[in-house]
């Protein structure tokens, strides 16, 4: 193996998926090679037997639940938005033509131990019974000025600098109550803590805008797409467009070593006595886990159950988010479910998650939403980040998958990683009516 590749990507998880068909499409020779037999890493979508095998340790559920083959179960269950940045890099890449989505049903939110549909427009927080009257009032005065809000138009900004007031301010200007607050910073704009109050208020706003866009793409109950048969199918498709682009794939390598050079500089990868050379390495936490630090733990639930999630209006897909301050807790929690309807169950079951950063000893304790479940599996995983100098090694390591049920942070890391990769900024502005055939 004497030639050399630009790049070795370690793992079939779904950033590094991302990462070797975007660098791919930009003409790098790309090595991907990984030490499972199968595609998606971490981020896998798994059948019943090997769900079962996964957490029971044999291969024989129950026959009520119906054939194995029919089961998606994805790892890391994530919703993507509809005119977010991952269908853009979708499109970007024509990875669109290996997938069919299907909107979601619902967005939910939780307070006072109730769980609420989501109003993400002037119109929908009239009706919505989140509020009281007078706070509806206030609350579609401030959907206003954030629909009509545009970066090029200073007209529409009534006098305030974005890049300096806080979301803070800009909230406090419209008086809206703490509970309001909470739906529309965390389930919105989908902040996971409150850190975002005392930042400048643009990015709150522009998230807020990207729900709303989303959201009226489709005319769904809700801003979200999910894949026909799970996630698993993503990792696949990026593989696939590697590979036409000229990427070479290799499953089932064992060990994966990465090697370095005197000054500390990645040159090649090596697996069964053979040394593949490259230029850069980019991989999960698990492939170079001296060079990354525990930051967090994530605790999921993953349920089969013969019925939709209680008060979310029979939604055989939806998202409730459960923000920090309704449970007493640091962080959000989050329910994802699906069913039948996207192809990961067999008729009649849904599959729901609930997932959160672990702050206690006991997770099992905060997952009790669910109503009546025939199975329950308990994951829990760490969160790791890197803290290698990628200048000085040329690793780039993807952070681990948090416990959001939407893609948005995941794809931030991606483009993050990309920049440093190639020096450059992943151009999105791509034409999103490209992936409106798939979704029906």
């Amino acid at each position: 193996m004497d030639e050399t590749y630009d790049v070795i990507v370690l793992g079939t998880g779904l950033k590094e998926c991302i990462l070797s068909g975007l660098l791919s499409v930009d003409g790098l020779k790309v090595l991907h090679m990984d030490r499972n037999d199968y595609y998606g890493g971490e981020s896998t979508s798994l059948n019943l037997m090997q769900l079962w095998k996964h957490f029971k340790g044999n291969d024989k559920p129950p026959e009520q639940l119906g054939t194995s083959r029919e089961y998606n179960v994805d790892m890391i269950p994530k919703f993507m938005m509809a005119n977010g940045s991952l269908v853009r890099i979708l499109i970007h890449t024509g990875v669109t033509k290996y997938l069919n989505f299907k909107a979601v049903d619902g967005s939910y939110v939780y307070k006072k131990k109730k769980i609420y549909k989501v109003p993400a427009t002037d119109v929908e927080a009239l009706k919505s019974p989140l509020m009281g009257l007078f706070e509806k009032r206030r609350a579609r005065k401030f959907f206003i000025y954030v629909q009509d809000y545009d970066e090029n138009d200073p007209k529409s900004h009534e006098k305030l600098d974005l890049n300096k007031v806080t979301a803070k301010e800009l909230i406090s200007k419209y008086g809206l109550e703490d509970d309001t607050i909470d739906f529309i910073g965390h389930a919105l704009a989908l902040h996971n803590e409150d850190s975002y109050l005392a930042q400048p208020a643009l990015n709150f706003v522009k998230r807020m805008k990207l729900y709303a866009e989303s959201l009226a793409r489709f005319q769904g109950g809700s801003p979200y797409i999910y894949p026909l048969y799970g996630l698993g199918e993503l990792p696949q498709a990026f593989a696939r467009l590697s590979a036409v682009y000229g990427g070479t794939y290799m499953l089932n390598k064992p060990e994966c070593k990465v090697e370095f050079d005197g000054d500390g500089k990645v040159i090649g990868v090596t697996s069964e006595g053979e040394t593949a050379k490259c230029n850069k390495v980019v991989c999960d936490p698990s492939y170079l886990s001296d060079k990354v630090k525990k930051v967090g733990k994530v605790a999921r639930a993953v349920c089969v159950m013969s019925h939709p999630i209680p008060d979310t209006n029979d939604s055989h897909s939806a998202q409730v988010i459960l923000p920090q301050k309704q449970l007493g807790r640091k962080s959000d929690m989050y329910v994802f479910c699906c069913s039948y309807a996207h192809n990961v169950a067999p008729k009649g079951k849904y599959i729901a998650f609930v997932s959160a950063e672990a702050e206690t000893d006991n997770p099992e304790q905060e997952l009790k939403l669910l109503g009546s479940v025939d199975e329950i599996f308990y994951d829990t995983y760490d969160r790791y980040v890197p803290t290698n100098d990628h200048q000085a090694d040329n690793c780039f390591i993807s952070a681990s998958y948090d416990s959001t049920t939407h893609f948005e942070t995941t794809v931030i890391d991606v483009m993050e990683m990309y920049t440093k990769i190639t020096g450059k900024v992943l151009d999105l502005s791509v034409d999103l009516s490209a992936a409106s055939a798939a979704e029906e």
